[in-house]
């Protein structure tokens, strides 16, 4: 899911939503500072953002950092979800965004060819980027990985667990008045990190 908007009281009430037997929901984070729902339901893995560096001249990776403009933080209104009760310390008592986090940084985002504009625009390449890219990527790799669990709870359970191969984001900061910063572990800026293609640390047996 690429939509999401301010949290209200009434949210709780449509959580069940995204509790559909066999299927795991991801919901983008947002692209500006702080939280927005269905990110915060405790029923969806929350996918945040990052901002990529890379070799101007070869194009080589160098550095994963913060997206200042990802969305992230406390939740007002949710409780904190068991998957979550290891952090909690970090997180408080409420649910903690995002879950996980992908290149979102519009200036560091994917190229895609767009072959039928809209408008005047002319046909050709360009690059995309918010927490609406970062969404379906991540679905897409763990859909890819072949592990999928049968909800969402159960695939944050292994995001949790350590056992998603996922790179630590500690560079940079995020959130109102950019108060919060990346961290060693899990943080309000990125969660547990950015995945790494398929080079997972998990058996096909786990």
């Amino acid at each position: 899911m690429s939509w999401g908007g301010s949290e209200f009281i009434e949210q709780t009430y449509f959580d069940e939503q995204f509790t559909q037997p066999g299927v795991v929901y991801f919901a983008s984070s947002g692209d500006s500072p702080g939280t927005s729902w269905p990110a915060t339901s405790p029923n969806v893995v929350a996918v945040g953002g990052t901002t990529l560096s890379r070799d101007p001249l070869t194009g080589d990776f160098l550095v994963e950092n913060t997206w200042q403009d990802a969305g992230g933080g406390p939740s007002l209104v949710e409780n904190r979800p068991d998957f979550q009760n290891r952090l909690a310390r970090t997180v408080g008592p409420t649910r903690g965004t995002p879950d996980i986090s992908f290149d979102a940084n519009p200036a560091t985002g994917v190229w895609v060819l767009d072959s039928h504009p809209i408008g005047n625009d002319s046909p050709g390449w360009l690059i995309v980027g918010g927490t609406s890219l970062s969404s379906p990527a991540v679905a897409a790799i763990t859909n890819t990985k072949g592990q999928f669990r049968l909800s969402s709870e159960a695939e944050n359970e292994l995001l949790y667990s350590g056992k998603f191969g996922t790179e630590e984001v500690v560079l940079g900061n995020c959130g109102l008045n950019a108060g919060d910063f990346a961290r060693e572990g899990w943080s309000f800026c990125t969660g547990i990190g950015s995945p790494r293609g398929k080079r997972l640390k998990h058996s096909v047996n786990d």
